[in-house]
């Protein structure tokens, strides 16, 4: 009777012990320190015992080992050996399979609010050579933690997941932040320009004054390409700004920057990004394989695709540029298929 009494302490022992180990790495240290700060006491207990790493579980796996190994020998003194450890199995498997799904929760949680403060003392007596001991096996047992990611598909679904999670306290705006992040860079140049058709050139010889300013805000621009002599001849950029703190007379040449950076439309979009920092230019004329240009991009322009939402500055005026050339396109088509029909 008494073997029996003490089998069944020792099983549940090892189930106290195991939901111990679920508890204290259930829950990330940093979220523990985190519910901690906010008054939560039961998790400043908990945290307390789980800021020990690898040395609170070396000491709890102990433990289980301990408990499971003297509740083999007992059971195995009432039954034969083989069925002695198919039961002990079966403790072990309930422990990790079924408790972390019904008792360490409520139940966990308060056998862990008696026992954290023995373990925590215990554990600050013998750290020295519990932590020894967890070194070890790091240098030696090769035990790693996989992230379960293996490529940027991965983190992406990561992130979709957590937008439905209840406890999540990160902003959608944010989490939009990180996708894009990781996925502008999949984007070129080509898909995201503003058509060539639809960008405002300033010739060199035009004169600055109120005319000129009216104008190149009307455009919803705030930066242009000056050309000399033909639209396609570019020859420096303009920047609204510089035409606000300009006095009037003189001409665009006198107020343009003659750096001009060209980029081609297959390029990706991180490509790009990388090219704005190292020029510290904001906008680059895009062009195709024949050197014919097709469009412009701006530093805005991929951060848009970065951060997920239009960003605008004080010059700006339409809500989607490329909506503009679309329209634009279809009036031209318009315009050319009239004179057909009056035939």
């Amino acid at each position: 009777m008494l073997t029996f009494i003490l089998a069944i302490l020792l099983a549940g022992a090892t189930l106290l012990f195991i939901s111990l180990l679920k508890i204290y790495t259930h829950v990330p240290k940093i979220e523990l320190k985190r519910q901690a700060r906010s008054g939560d006491e039961s998790a400043n207990m908990l945290y307390r015992a789980a800021a020990y790493g690898d040395s609170a579980s070396v000491l709890l796996w102990f433990f289980i080992g301990l408990a499971a190994a003297i509740f083999f020998v007992l059971v195995a003194t009432a039954l034969p050996a083989w069925l002695a450890l198919v039961v002990s199995l079966i403790l072990i498997w309930a422990g990790f399979g079924w408790l972390p799904n019904t008792g360490s929760g409520v139940v966990g949680r308060t056998a862990a609010r008696y026992f954290t403060p023995i373990f925590t003392g215990l554990l600050g007596v013998l750290y020295p050579v519990l932590d020894r001991i967890a070194n070890w096996f790091k240098k030696y047992g090769h035990v790693t933690i996989h992230t379960g990611l293996y490529q940027k598909e991965d983190v992406l679904d990561l992130l979709n997941r957590q937008h439905a999670q209840t406890d999540n306290r990160i902003t959608e705006s944010e989490l939009n932040v990180i996708a894009g992040a990781l996925t502008y860079g999949d984007k070129l140049v080509g898909q995201i320009m503003i058509p060539w058709r639809v960008v405002k050139s300033v010739a060199t010889t035009e004169a600055v004054g109120p005319h000129l300013m009216d104008e190149l805000h009307a455009s919803g621009h705030s930066r242009f390409p000056v050309y000399q002599d033909k639209p396609d001849n570019v020859v420096g950029m303009l920047y609204a700004r510089d035409l606000i703190n300009a006095q009037a007379g003189g001409q665009v040449r006198d107020l343009m920057k003659k750096e001009v950076f060209y980029i081609h439309e297959e390029r990706r979009l991180n490509q790009a990004l990388q090219a704005f920092l190292k020029t510290r230019h904001h906008l680059f004329i895009v062009v195709n394989s024949f050197e014919e240009k097709i469009g412009i991009i701006t530093l805005e322009d991929v951060l848009e695709q970065i951060i997920g939402k239009q960003v605008v500055d004080e010059f700006d005026k339409y809500d989607d540029l490329r909506a503009v050339a679309a329209m634009t396109a279809k009036k031209e088509h318009s315009e050319n298929q009239e004179p057909k029909d009056k035939e």
